[in-house]
């Protein structure tokens, strides 16, 4: 019996089954079906397909990593043949071939530890195996541990590793660099952990102190400042933002009012340093900066809790800082708009809300809905946040770690897709420190969302609606809704929200709102369009582009082709794709136009297509993109368009039509169909199937007394 190298917990092994995946793995065996799926394995990149990456995993076993699995495109990727890349075993076939998925942790120190998966059991990496028999400078494989080792045998540097050696009763001591006196006997003398004194006094163990510093009184260093400080000793203050414990040392996230840096703290291989050390905790770090990978890192030779004065000094600079950076200047509409105009306080918020997530190193989380308006809404706020997530952050990867944008389906946050959020959330916090998100729902906003809004909100997490539908909701952080929802869409104000969070990016932001109008674009957003360089045959090639793509890979967010599409000029894809786009339309309206049957209700023309019998349901183009653009060439001849489905009736009018009032006297009319109204970006009723015939006669009545 055994214990988990990351909890301790008794196993079988070196492993617990809730840390699998946290820690990587090297293969030592010789056929696929040893490999173990879900686990992350070290390879190497083997050689490049059309379709995905082809990785070896020890000396015998090459697998596949779909190109649909990387979360950029394939051709950027800069790997080389023989390269080593990290990778998560998924499935292992009968034949032999192995399926991967992409990591985004693509260095050991960003797993939590490192195991040797061989076919007679796992067993301890050497580092790991050489930190547990006291194995020093030599043994060490990762560069942590080994400059970790380094400093604690280099004459006059403070490091944990000796303080572990040589601790004893009476010289491991607790202390806090502050007013407040920690329990126990404590040192005085702030001199006196000075590992450069005359004596050689070692500094104590990290998992018996709280904090200490080398030298106390050495001058604070801003964050921004260090790229100028590679190689300088320099103390950095801050709140730790997360922790992660890495296969050698600990890794604290520390922002201050100019930044955040990686500081790596060493006790031994794996094992967690200055344990007390948690979240929110305002500390000062003492290390020398260096660069880790291409990212500035600070390796941390004291840290200390900052109490009263310190400590307030620290919070008053972080949030005057943030107050002041987070507040985005006047807002100034991308064109004139009468609607924007009188939500500019509504959008100065919400752009306010982003820029301060930003700075506080939680993630944005950006739901949109899943047509044009809703990409397009999410893809401007997206590209204006990113800029200032690298400007943030030193990592590399910092733009995955802390900007999401996903669809959702329908317009309607409903359970599912709010479960999946909060499953999410909960896992990177549990076992990534991070925090939880701000989200933001653009063209979801309907009465249908609050129960998945509501699962939020039990989580205290920030939510923030904007869209062309009105929400009832008190404790959203910041609504953003026009009351004209029929002239304004969430792409107008999603770009003006996003010129709001960074000022850079607004000359790109021109032309996105003219793409978000299937019709009747409002001339001030088609001239700007005009002066952003895109003619009225541009934007509608980006349009149906979107549309078409918007259909595909339905829960992915397509980031780097939905941007080359409408930021980066790629003018022959846009039209290659709205080519498909209109092909595949056209066929399809051919064949429902064939099919339409036309009813009369007091007066009133209402066209109805049988969606369930005459559209192929589960292809492009998708039921309600159908609709939309059926009732644009019919409406002059019917004002009402219905697609009815199996259980559900599309509808589409250009008069005066509540759909919440048409659901009720469909609702008694037939009493037994279990008739709901679903709105979001289009007009739903819901029924059950047995009462298909009943809901259509029953709809077409109250249409005719509503429009009468």
């Amino acid at each position: 019996m055994g214990s988990c190298v990351i909890c301790g917990t008794s196993v079988d092994g070196h492993i617990c089954g809730s840390h699998e995946e946290d820690v990587v793995f090297e293969f030592e065996g010789s056929r696929a079906n040893q490999l173990t799926p879900g686990r992350f394995y070290e390879g190497s990149v083997d050689g490049f397909a059309d379709f995905g990456v082809f990785v070896d995993i020890g000396d015998s076993v090459t697998g596949l990593l779909h190109r649909s699995e990387l979360d950029t495109r394939l051709e950027s990727l800069d790997w080389d043949a023989g390269e080593t890349v990290y990778v998560q075993v998924t499935d292992v076939h009968d034949n032999g071939n192995v399926d991967l998925a992409w990591s985004i942790r693509q260095a050991p120190a960003e797993f939590r530890g490192e195991l040797v998966d061989d076919p007679e059991g796992d067993r301890l990496a050497e580092a790991e195996a050489d930190a547990d028999s006291g194995t020093g400078a030599a043994g060490a494989t990762d560069p942590n541990e080994r400059a970790a080792a380094n400093v604690a045998a280099e004459p006059g540097i403070d490091s944990p590793t000796v303080a572990a050696e040589e601790n004893d009763s009476d010289r491991a001591r607790t202390r806090t660099n502050g007013n407040a006196e920690p329990e126990g006997e404590t040192e005085t003398n702030a001199s006196s952990t000075d590992a450069r004194g005359s004596e050689g006094a070692a500094s104590p163990s990290t998992d018996e102190r709280s904090a200490g510093l080398v030298e106390a009184e050495r001058e604070r260093v801003p964050i921004a400042d260090l790229e100028s400080r590679v190689g300088d000793h320099v103390r950095v203050e801050g709140t730790v933002v997360s922790v992660r414990q890495t296969g050698g040392p600990t890794v604290f996230e520390l922002r201050d009012e100019t930044g955040t840096v990686d500081c790596a703290a060493f006790e031994e291989a794996g094992v967690r340093a200055y344990p007390d050390i948690e979240t929110d905790a305002v500390v000062a770090i003492e290390g020398e900066v260096e660069r880790h990978r291409d990212d500035l890192q600070v390796e941390t030779v004291g840290l200390a809790v900052l109490d009263g004065e310190e400590r307030e000094t620290v919070e008053e600079r972080l949030e005057d800082a943030l107050a002041e950076r987070a507040r985005p200047d006047e807002i100034e509409p991308l064109a004139d708009d009468p609607v924007i105009d009188d939500l500019s306080e509504e959008v100065r918020d919400l752009a306010g809300l982003i820029r301060r997530a930003v700075l506080e190193s939680r993630p944005v989380v950006v739901r949109h809905d899943a047509s044009v308006d809703g990409y397009v809404a999410g893809a401007a706020i997206e590209r204006a946040t990113l800029p200032l997530v690298r400007d943030e952050h030193a990592r590399d990867d910092a733009e995955y770690h802390y900007f999401g944008r996903r669809p959702v389906e329908d317009g309607i946050y409903d359970m599912d897709a709010a479960t999946r959020d909060v499953t999410t959330m909960l896992d990177a916090n549990e076992r990534h420190d991070e925090q939880f998100p701000l989200f933001v729902f653009c063209g979801i906003g309907s009465a249908r969302s609050l129960d998945g809004l509501s699962l939020l909100s039990v989580y205290g997490v920030e939510r923030a609606v904007l869209g062309d539908r009105a929400l009832d909701a008190d404790d959203l952080a910041a609504h953003v809704t026009p009351t004209d929802q029929d002239t304004t869409t969430a792409t107008a104000i999603g770009a003006t929200v996003a010129a709001g969070v960074n000022p850079d990016v607004r000359d790109e932001l021109g032309d996105l709102p003219a793409v978000s109008y299937w019709e009747d674009t409002p001339e001030a957003y088609a001239e700007l369009a005009s002066e952003a360089g895109a003619d009225a045959d541009r934007t509608r090639d980006v349009r149906g582009s979107i549309a078409l793509v918007a259909n595909y890979q339905a829960y992915e967010d397509k980031r780097e082709l939905i941007a080359d599409l409408l930021f980066d000029g790629s003018e022959s894809l846009a039209a290659r794709l709205a080519g498909q786009f209109r092909e595949k339309l056209d066929a399809a309206i051919e064949t429902a136009e064939a099919h339409l049957d036309r009813r009369e209700a007091e007066g009133v023309t209402v066209a109805v297509l049988d969606t369930d019998a005459f559209t192929h349901r589960y292809d492009f183009p998708p039921t309600d993109l159908l609709c939309d653009e059926l009732h644009r060439r019919t409406h002059e001849d019917s004002p009402v368009l219905l697609g009815l489905g199996e259980d559900e009736l599309l509808v589409r009018h250009t008069g005066d039509l509540d759909l919440d009032s048409l659901a009720e006297a469909v609702a008694e009319r037939a009493p037994e169909a279990g008739v709901v109204a679903r709105a979001a970006r289009d007009d739903r009723i819901e029924f059950l199937v047995g009462e298909r015939d009943a809901v259509l006669d029953a709809t077409i009545t109250a249409i005719g007394e509503q429009l009468d």
